[in-house]
């Protein structure tokens, strides 16, 4: 797992830190995991697969439909782009 390294972080803020994490009941570590997580991943976020989905329901497409273009689908590899 990869590790990170914070340099001149200010006194002030280490002590901040600590004091949140006292709050939430975890090491200063897992709260800077916490922030970290939280800002690189919002719980709003847009989540692709799960706006497909809901765009699907909402013109009808059904699993037999998805089956069906499955079937009429050209199985062949593309052939590459040649350029002259």
């Amino acid at each position: 797992m990869p590790a990170v390294t914070i340099r001149n972080l200010s006194d002030e803020t280490h002590r901040a830190l600590k004091v949140r994490a006292a709050q939430h009941n975890r090491s200063t570590e897992a709260e800077m995991r916490a922030i970290l997580d939280s800002a690189v991943r919002p719980q709003d976020r847009l989540r692709l697969g799960s706006a497909l989905a809901e765009m699907s329901r909402k013109i009808g497409l059904t699993n037999a439909d998805v089956e069906a273009l499955d079937q009429s689908r050209n199985a062949r590899p593309a052939e590459p782009l040649r350029f002259a």
